[in-house]
């Protein structure tokens, strides 16, 4: 089936060249100029993918996709930022405020598409049938929700496919391009800094739980999930 791409972006050649490159790469695609118009289109048709530029005027894409991830029928919807802002701490606001990855203004069409294809991939696998139990913390593959004694918590598609990851592979260390390979998929460009965001924002999730202890960090190798203090 092929995939429906929302581009939310203010610059008509923007979204011109988005269409194009996105179509001829074989995918649906909708466009939207603002946070309002992208509001009416998703109440249309919820996307498989969402491209949000951050500077809009009025809604800007991080107050967004914020507001996205804070509606239950949008809380998984992939977003993907761009931006010509480049600096570390941009990267990580952009992150924090719910999007999946974050690509700086100008990019290669090739880098587009492969992180695309990578936030799909990961993002429409199969799930298997597997329940994964730690204490209290129940992840439930088939209906995709976190529980902690029966409460649901919410998180974005990357916290929790590392959370699935880190569960179904317990107590040993993953370097952070491993997680990489592993939870985003091999050929993609992500940053490795990207990693440690993510790993904040589940710890984040679990912390009032108690469970963010559970996720511990390596020092000079990664990351392992472990129920051993």
């Amino acid at each position: 089936m092929t995939a429906y791409l929302l581009i939310v972006d203010d610059e008509p050649a923007i979204r011109d060249m988005l269409v194009f490159t996105l179509e001829n790469a074989g995918y649906n695609t909708a466009v939207a100029a603002s946070a309002a118009s992208a509001d009416r289109a998703i109440a249309e048709k919820l996307p498989d993918l969402m491209l949000l530029d951050w500077m809009m005027p009025g809604e800007n894409g991080k107050q967004f996709s914020q507001r996205l991830r804070g509606q239950p029928a949008t809380r998984d919807l992939p977003i993907i930022m761009l931006t010509a802002r480049s600096a570390d701490h941009d990267l990580v606001a952009g992150l924090d405020a719910g999007a999946d990855d974050y690509i700086s203004k100008p990019f290669s069409n090739a880098e587009l598409l492969s992180r695309i294809k990578a936030l799909l991939r990961r993002t429409s696998t199969q799930p298997t049938s597997e329940n994964f139990v730690v204490g209290e913390l129940r992840l439930d593959p088939l209906s995709h929700r976190v529980t902690v004694a029966d409460n649901d918590l919410t998180m974005g598609p990357t916290e929790y496919n590392l959370l699935q990851f880190f569960l179904s592979h317990r107590e040993r260390v993953y370097s952070r391009s491993e997680l990489i390979d592993h939870v985003w998929g091999q050929n993609t460009y992500i940053e490795e800094r990207t990693v440690d965001v993510h790993i904040r924002r589940l710890r984040e999730v679990l912390s009032p739980h108690g469970y963010d202890k559970l996720v511990q960090t390596v020092r000079g190798a990664g990351y392992r999930f472990s129920t051993r203090k």
